[in-house]
């Protein structure tokens, strides 16, 4: 499928994969709107993007407000008409054990890695509808499949946002012709990893960082690309990407 022309949202897009991602749609001939919080980050990813032959806007949003969601896909389709692509991928993950108590970690990532994904759905889905096409990316991960200790609210959050994306394609797929896609990556290198305040846990993904070859986050993105550009007659469900070294 030719996906020159078209008008994406990567929330998340900041760094990491949601970065990788901006930048390989905008290379592809997409215009993205590049939603997240830091506006410094933003406007050197736009000016990256750009200076490249490609078409980036910022869009300085907090998926975990509703509102701040609708206005960021508001604002796309003010500028550009539609809104073709919504990839759902920003995240958090601040490793601990249960017993630690760290219940402030344990809502935020509820915020964002659940709340994050419906308020971010919820605001473009009525353009996707209205244009009766459409194809959403959630980012979900290995976690979503297998539970790790130190990561049982993570490992919920994740496992949520694949129950939603697969009873989110029942729905919306025959309905509204709107794909989506729920990416399961295994480790990667980012900005994830600096979440986390427990210091033993920390020390255990650095120890993992030098046990393998983790993935770069344009390994993702190039995932998000083939399910992108597959036919239309064709829904790639789920995607699970992982290192080659990572047997779990």
């Amino acid at each position: 499928m030719n996906i020159a022309g078209k008008i994406a949202l990567v929330t998340g897009a900041s760094s990491g994969i949601g970065a990788a991602t901006a930048r390989k749609l905008a290379a592809e001939g997409m215009t993205v709107g590049l939603a997240a919080r830091r506006h410094d980050r933003l406007e050197t990813l736009v000016s990256e993007i750009t200076k490249a032959g490609g078409r980036a806007i910022p869009l300085v949003t907090d998926v975990t407000d509703l509102v701040s969601c609708q206005e960021a896909a508001k604002s796309l389709i003010a500028q550009f008409g539609r809104i073709d692509v919504l990839v759902n991928n920003a995240g958090l993950m601040p490793l601990s054990s249960v017993d630690s108590l760290k219940v402030d970690e344990w809502q935020q990532m509820v915020d964002v890695n659940i709340s994050g994904v419906l308020n971010a759905t919820a605001a473009v889905l009525p353009q996707m509808i209205a244009q009766h096409s459409g194809h959403i990316f959630n980012m979900s991960s290995i976690a979503g499949r297998k539970v790790f200790t130190g990561l049982a609210v993570y490992c919920a959050t994740k496992a949520a946002v694949t129950a939603f994306s697969d009873g989110l394609r029942m729905e919306i797929g025959p309905k509204h012709n709107i794909r989506v896609t729920c990416i399961q990556p295994g480790a990667v290198k980012s900005e994830l990893y600096d979440h986390i305040t427990d210091a033993d846990y920390r020390k255990q993904m650095d120890d993992l960082a030098a046990s393998m070859t983790f993935l770069e986050g344009e390994d993702i993105a190039d995932s998000i690309l083939f399910a992108l550009k597959s036919p239309a007659r064709m829904d790639v469900a789920e995607l699970f990407v992982l290192p080659t070294e990572q047997g779990w």
